[in-house]
């Protein structure tokens, strides 16, 4: 009994040294180290540097009020008197079907090769420095934005569809090859070991234990990265000339400068968004039921 009463003295000894109380009563904690310097100093710095940014911006005589009121009322144009000129309706919607079109594609070649890579990044799967170097090659390749990738790849090919479908592909293999490793090596160490214990061999342990076991997870990152290549096939139809709607959307925000125009596709974008997040949610369900 004296042995646990000295223990209890310690313990509570020892929270009295980090735990100090105000004269309220409330307990007030206290992080310190060098991490929270080091965090406070980066907060500090930027702020410094985003104020110094907004001080010396060459606006051009213009005046804040003024432009904040255009904005405004462009604001208002665009989504309150949508209206479609050198295209049609039905047009519009063909074009957003190419560019989900472009999106299915290059989602589909990357989740059919990062299905392969992902297995070989698995560190519970593959060899520690087979897995190291996938896993930094990856790295390197999601550092780089999609868009400068699709411009690399249109000194080879051109700007057009081609070099946008080898650019988002090449990206979603990296971006899917990082979540599928990581969900491969979320599975329970247990049953893969009872698997090698039974003479399995290593194709039968990803067929029966660890594809089964993360298929709802690979799912949800598909279309996860799938959503994403819509976006990005948006903006490769302005930048890298792929055509679909993105490059209506750089025709009127740009070439005709008519913001009704720019309304209806915005609205054409969203609705097409909002159907993918429906559909990709019903999924999810249907199999985690």
């Amino acid at each position: 009994m004296e042995i646990s009463n000295s223990i209890k003295k310690d313990v509570f000894s020892g929270l009295e040294n980090h735990i100090q109380r105000s004269k309220n009563g409330k307990i007030k904690t206290k992080i310190s180290g060098g991490a929270q310097y080091a965090v406070n100093i980066t907060i500090f710095i930027l702020l410094i540097l985003t104020i110094y940014g907004f001080y010396t911006f060459d606006y051009k005589n213009l005046i804040f009020a003024d432009a904040s009121l255009k904005l405004l009322d462009n604001l208002k144009t665009v989504f309150l008197h949508p209206k479609p000129t050198h295209f049609t309706l039905v047009e519009g919607v063909y074009q957003v079907i190419i560019t989900l079109g472009l999106a299915f594609l290059t989602t589909l070649i990357g989740a059919a090769i990062a299905l392969i890579t992902g297995l070989f990044a698995a560190k519970n799967l593959s060899n520690v420095h087979i897995s190291n170097s996938i896993k930094a090659f990856v790295a390197f390749i999601r550092a780089v934005p999609t868009v400068l990738w699709v411009l690399i790849f249109a000194v080879a090919a051109g700007l057009g569809s081609v070099a946008a479908v080898i650019g988002l592909s090449l990206h979603s293999v990296a971006y899917l090859t990082k979540v599928y490793s990581e969900s491969y090596e979320d599975v329970d160490s247990g049953v893969i070991e009872a698997l090698k214990a039974s003479g399995a061999n290593w194709w039968q342990i990803v067929f029966q234990a660890v594809l089964p076991s993360t298929f709802t997870s690979l799912l949800a990152w598909t279309f996860m990265r799938f959503e994403i290549n819509f976006t990005n096939a948006v903006a490769m139809g302005a930048a890298a000339g792929a055509g679909g709607i993105g490059f209506d959307l750089f025709m009127a925000g740009s070439f005709y400068y008519y913001l009704p125009s720019v309304g209806v596709i915005a609205y054409l974008i969203l609705a097409f968004a909002l159907l993918l997040e429906v559909f990709s949610t019903r999924m999810k369900n249907k199999y985690l039921a």
